[in-house]
Order: structure tokens, then C-alpha cells, then sequence
């Protein structure tokens, strides 16, 4: 076959290409070498010294081993946006109990930040998120900021986030089951149970308390805390709609910056999260702070 005979495309178009770290270690804990995942926005010239807003992805597992890869494709729409995406590995809670996973979250902030030129980081700009586990993890970094007890650096830089978003974050670790006699969320092999040291739940009130975004909620007039974004499911049978509602409303009464949205219909994960219209809003939002 003759060469002008052959099916021809157009090969001049620019292309962009996007850039993912894969198995990035960030710290050694426990015994394990801890990773980054992370994802570039397309770039043009690779060779440009750009950098861009940051999230900082805390992937939900029930704070047990994670699959780190399970949101990546998801993430990559973020990455498109216009962010750098950085997904953490914490450690497991049966390998270390609360409050490990808050601590790992606030290491991988701060490797990020003095990496920030090798990884396309703004420092300036950094975003904190999760979804499940993982949002409880972002939200209980960004409530402990400062607090020594949350925290394995020898010196607790503040955190310096411009923005939080929680999807389908765990509030009220003691109080997750709405049959007050299951033992789905209570016993020491649950998930919860799990995360507070393989206890009953029920039985250990002080380090479910502890574990409660809201027992670390203060006034605006003693801490500045960035703005928050919840999304949250009405259908989740995993995480009840109302733990974001007692987040928010704590919040906002302390004279705090949130908003949440209520995903009509949407279970745990599932559903419009990922939607176009749920991202234009997460995008919208993102860009405000990261001004």
C-alpha cells in the first residue's frame, strides 16, 4: 500500500505529559519503609522549574493496610486540575495504634515541603485530604496541629496548610454503630477497636475520645484553622451521614470555616464523588484557599 494511502492522524498537536512517582519512601516507622505516590500535572516543558498547589491524599483503608492505588485513576482528574497529588502510606493500626496514622500524615506533609523542588511542591499552597479513615486522619492532623502527643518529628514544624477536605471522615469513633448492642465498630478486632489498641471501644471511652475529631475543636479566638470541605454520602451505611454533621456544626459553632455537602443518595465511597460536578466543587474550592 501506498504511503498516502494509509489512514492519517494529525501528529502535531502539543501533548502534555503527566509524571507519576511511584514507591517514593518517606520515613522509616515501626520496622516498615513508609512511601509517597505522586502525581504531576501534565507539563508541557519538563524541563520547567513549575510548581504547583499540592494535595496531600491520606487514602481511607479503615486505618489498616492500605490500597494505595485504589484512588489513583480517580486522583489523576485532580492532577489534571492543575495539582501535584502526593497519596500516604500510614502504618497499619496493628502495627501502630493511634495516633501513628495522624503522625505519618504530618511527616509526609513535612518531607514534601523540604522536597518540595524535587517534587513540584508549592510549600505555600499544600492541601490536606481523605477519604473514610483517611479523612479522620486529615482532619485529626490539622485539630492537633502543634500538639507533641500527634506528632514523631523531634521538631513539630506547624503544618502550614492552606485547606482540608474530608470525604466521609469517621467523627465519633464511639459512636458509630446506630444499634447501640452491635459490635461491628465496638470490638477489639473492628476497625475502631483496631485503631485504639485492639480494645472494646465501649470500654475505653478516654482513647475513643481521644481518637473524636470534635474533643480537639477549639475556639477561632485561640487557634486558626484552615478552611474545611466535607462531602459525605446521605446513603453511607459504613459512615452515618451525621458524623460529618457533628464535625461541621462543632466547627462552624467555634467560629471555624466549613462547608458540607450533602451527596444525595451516595453510600460509602460510592456514588458521585468523583463525578465532574463534585470535582468542579472540590476544584473551586481548592483554588480559593490556594490563592
Amino acid at each position: 500500500m501506498a504511503a498516502a494511502q494509509l489512514p492519517t492522524l494529525d501528529g502535531t498537536a502539543p501533548h502534555a505529559r503527566g509524571v507519576v512517582h511511584l514507591g517514593v519512601p518517606y520515613a522509616e516507622r515501626s520496622g516498615r519503609t513508609l512511601h509517597l505516590q505522586v502525581l504531576w500535572p501534565p507539563l508541557e516543558d519538563e524541563d520547567s522549574p513549575a510548581t504547583f498547589p499540592t494535595v496531600v491524599y491520606v487514602q481511607g483503608s479503615g486505618w489498616r493496610e492500605q490500597m494505595l492505588g485504589r484512588t489513583l485513576l480517580e486522583l489523576g482528574e485532580l492532577a489534571r486540575r492543575g495539582y501535584v497529588v502526593a497519596v500516604v502510606e500510614h502504618r497499619p493500626s496493628v502495627v501502630a495504634p493511634f495516633p501513628a496514622q495522624v503522625a505519618d500524615a504530618r511527616t509526609a506533609v513535612a518531607f514534601l515541603r523540604e522536597h518540595a523542588a524535587t517534587y513540584r511542591v508549592d510549600p505555600a499552597r499544600m492541601v490536606l485530604a481523605g477519604d473514610s479513615s483517611g479523612g479522620h486522619t486529615a482532619v485529626m492532623a490539622v485539630l492537633t496541629d502543634g500538639d507533641p502527643a500527634y506528632c514523631d518529628e523531634p521538631t513539630a514544624e506547624p503544618l502550614g496548610l492552606r485547606a482540608v477536605v474530608d470525604l466521609s471522615g469517621p467523627t465519633d469513633i464511639a459512636h458509630l454503630d446506630p444499634d447501640p448492642t452491635s459490635t461491628a465498630h465496638t470490638a477489639p478486632d473492628s476497625p475502631e477497636g483496631l485503631l485504639l489498641g485492639g480494645v472494646d471501644v465501649r470500654e475505653n471511652p478516654d482513647r475513643a475520645a481521644a481518637a473524636t475529631p470534635m474533643t480537639h475543636v477549639r475556639p477561632a479566638s485561640e487557634v486558626t484553622l484552615p478552611p474545611l470541605l466535607i462531602l459525605h454520602g446521605d446513603a453511607d451505611d459504613v459512615v452515618p451521614f451525621e458524623h460529618s454533621v457533628l464535625l461541621h456544626d462543632a466547627l462552624r459553632d467555634a467560629g471555624h470555616r466549613v462547608t458540607l455537602y450533602r451527596l444525595a443518595g451516595a453510600g460509602h465511597g460510592t456514588g458521585g464523588f468523583w463525578a465532574p460536578a463534585t470535582l468542579d466543587v472540590v476544584d473551586d474550592f481548592l483554588r480559593a484557599a490556594t490563592a
